[in-house]
């Protein structure tokens, strides 16, 4: 039997067992495979586990939510390719855009229709078919690092550098990639050798050099798109990592781009 004949499998992650019932009935009158995970940390390990052909993942669930589980998912070798539906009660437009933002193919608001469900599964199996390479005989992940530590970590560095104008605090990191404070900032150091801050330190310095070279955005702009308060605060933190302010960073790199008669 070859991978496009196979029935692909789908995994619901719900904690309501009404939704459950509701989404599985439908599935099954479908030519899939179904599981069931009741919240976020089961939905991953099941995930490991199973790897199944794409997820359908609750936002709102307790222990472990839905975006928690998706950046886990994204940020493990093992999981990373699996397309993940969002399903949701709310239909607000910040859920949307952090279910899409974190790696999320779609996002479904609840109660949906059954047939825009189905077909929107069917799309995205399609494409998750038509986007794999062709793969050898091993088990999906085989081979590839899968380290829980180095997944916590990856998912904590992904979240920082999506989000460094608006950076929550280090309990509000570590809940947001299932673990905890002391846990993420024990794992943090132990992977890469440096501290969460540094880590965001060093990114915000890297993105704003970036910036610098690549745009003409204003100075004090880049300081608050990278999350320091002020422009000064950007030029000394700036300064001490490459021993210039970013105004003259930023003439050096014109100057060398301007042709010399």
């Amino acid at each position: 039997m070859t991978a496009s004949d196979r029935q692909p499998s789908i995994l619901i992650v719900d904690d309501s067992a009404f939704e459950q019932r509701m989404l599985v009935d439908l599935l099954s009158e479908l030519p899939y495979k179904v599981s069931v995970a009741v919240n976020g940390l089961q939905g991953y390990q099941l995930a490991l586990a199973q790897h199944p052909d794409l997820i359908l993942l609750d936002v709102r669930m307790p222990n472990m939510d839905g975006y928690t589980a998706c950046r886990l998912l994204k940020a493990n070798p093992v999981t990373e390719d699996i397309p993940i539906i969002f399903l949701s009660g709310a239909d607000a437009d910040e859920e949307r855009i952090m279910g899409l933002s974190i790696g999320g193919v779609d996002f479904v608001a609840k109660p949906f229709s059954p047939g825009e469900l189905a077909a929107r599964i069917q799309v995205h199996l399609k494409l998750a078919r038509r986007a794999s390479r062709p793969r050898a005989a091993a088990p999906p992940g085989e081979g590839r690092e899968a380290d829980p530590d180095a997944v916590i970590v990856n998912a904590a560095k992904r979240l920082i550098a999506d989000n460094l104008s608006t950076l929550p605090g280090l309990a509000d990191i570590a809940r947001s990639v299932g673990t905890y404070r002391e846990k993420l900032s024990h794992v943090f150091r132990e992977q890469t050798g440096m501290t969460v801050f540094a880590f965001i330190r060093e990114t915000r310095i890297r993105r704003g050099e970036e910036l610098l070279k690549d745009t003409d955005i204003d100075v004090q702009d880049i300081a608050l798109m990278i999350g320091f308060n002020n422009a000064g605060n950007f030029a000394t933190a700036f300064r001490e990592r490459l021993g210039v302010t970013p105004s003259a960073f930023r003439q050096a790199i014109q100057h060398k781009k301007t042709p010399h008669g």
